[in-house]
């Protein structure tokens, strides 16, 4: 997975193995104009070990489930990432000077006999190959029964929360060994459990508000100003299924995988199987855009229950203005809507295609018929292959797109 920092000159990458990549994006530099957007790696750490919890003989696994940055204060950058069960908040600063010439101890660092020391030296200090040293802050951890699915940071930027599949806990990032329970849906019966909770999110600019998101398809927004416990939001967005459309995997397929606020805060963006739907915060009733992801895949349903694609979790992100938005597929596709000129494009993210500064063709996929010779039929899609995270720069036309094991960064055309 991969997460923009807010002026874009980062880009964190978390993987399976508990391992956080910084890349940091290139100077521009006269004689070489088109390296402008280039990232390179700026520090890799291990985030998160394998666990195990020994009252439950669990496993608890490593692999990042999210990271997300904290806006940037002062020379430092600060990101939490997160596994099943912990919380960590990383510190990443730059060393480029050391100190020489201490009195107690050696330049190698051992001590030396108080009974040589003769004089006094005044340590200086000196230049040195620049360090990127990347040190955790805090723990937050011991929270969460069941696995933690988002994390996200408050417009406040002394808080964030923390989702697992019943709760939502709210932080305050100086305090770790205290969390309040603010979204509880676990019913006293186990038995009776119906829905769980998938995703959820902060506002941008109102630190009261968030959504969250359920596998029932359902998004709810609440407002901590009413009640410490929001157990009752403030409002419900959901759409009606078509009663023509129903079918075995109706309810799968309609749960929510993402949830995303767009910038200006005015609407929430949301990705089930196999759409992506806009809706005004204003309005409750119905969405105000629905796009068709990878509808053609609707008659290949049962199959996909088979190998367990349709559980699939995909994610969705806004670009900078809110105007295109971008979400994956199979394949290594990923699909970008324009909400303007309702113009859609599919692209694919593969090593056989993306030759560095060559430009992305538009792929097709054919249903039925005849395929014509540039299209992909339906049926020769590769399912193993796919795009459930992306990212997009915050001000400019580069995006990043997690395909399998390789991270691809494209950006708009530069003449």
């Amino acid at each position: 997975l991969s997460c923009f920092n807010s002026t874009g000159e980062l880009l964190a990458t978390g993987d399976k193995g508990g391992r956080v990549v910084v890349f940091q994006r290139e100077q521009e530099s006269k004689n070489q104009p088109h390296r402008r957007g280039e990232y390179n790696v700026y520090s890799t750490f291990q985030s998160h070990e394998p666990e195990f919890d020994y009252l439950k003989s669990l496993e608890i696994e490593e692999k990042i489930n999210k990271i997300r940055w904290l806006p940037q204060q002062n020379a430092a950058y600060f990101l939490l990432s997160t596994n099943d069960k912990t919380v960590k908040l990383w510190k990443i600063s730059e060393r480029d000077k050391r100190p020489e010439g201490y009195n107690l101890k050696d330049e190698d660092g051992r001590i030396r006999d108080p009974a040589t020391i003769t004089t006094l030296r005044v340590p200086v200090v000196r230049p040195m190959d620049l360090m990127v040293e990347a040190t955790p802050r805090r723990v937050f951890s011991n929270a969460h029964t069941y696995h933690i699915n988002s994390i996200s940071v408050n417009s406040d930027y002394e808080t964030f929360m923390s989702t697992d599949d019943l709760r939502i806990n709210l932080w305050n990032l100086e305090i770790t060994n205290r969390s309040f329970n603010i979204v509880d849906i676990k019913p006293a019966n186990m038995e009776e459990l119906t829905e769980v909770i998938t995703a959820a999110e902060f506002h941008p600019h109102q630190c009261n508000t968030f959504v969250y998101s359920s596998s029932k398809g359902s998004i709810r927004l609440c407002d901590m100003r009413a009640s410490a416990l929001c157990d009752n939001h403030s409002k419900f967005f959901e759409e009606p299924e078509d009663p023509s459309n129903r079918s075995f995997f109706s309810e799968i397929i309609s749960s929510i995988s993402d949830v995303k606020f767009s910038h200006s805060g005015r609407y929430l963006m949301t990705r089930d199987y196999l759409t992506v739907k806009v809706w005004d915060l204003n309005m409750e009733s119905q969405p105000l855009e629905t796009y068709q992801v990878h509808d053609y895949l609707r008659s290949k349903l049962c199959s996909l229950y088979e190998n367990d694609c349709i559980f699939d979790k995909f994610e969705c992100v806004w670009n900078g203005s809110d105007s295109v938005i971008m979400t994956g597929s199979y394949n290594n596709f990923f699909r970008m809507f324009d909400r303007n000129t309702k113009r859609d494009v599919t692209l694919e993210a593969s090593r056989e295609n993306s030759k560095p500064r060559a430009i992305l063709k538009p792929r097709k996929v054919c249903v039925g018929g005849k395929r014509r010779k540039d299209e992909i039929s339906v049926d020769s899609l590769d399912f193993s292959k796919k795009i459930l995270h992306t990212a997009w720069h915050p001000y400019e036309n580069i995006i990043a797109v997690a395909a399998t094991n390789n991270l691809y960064i494209f950006q708009d055309k530069v003449n």
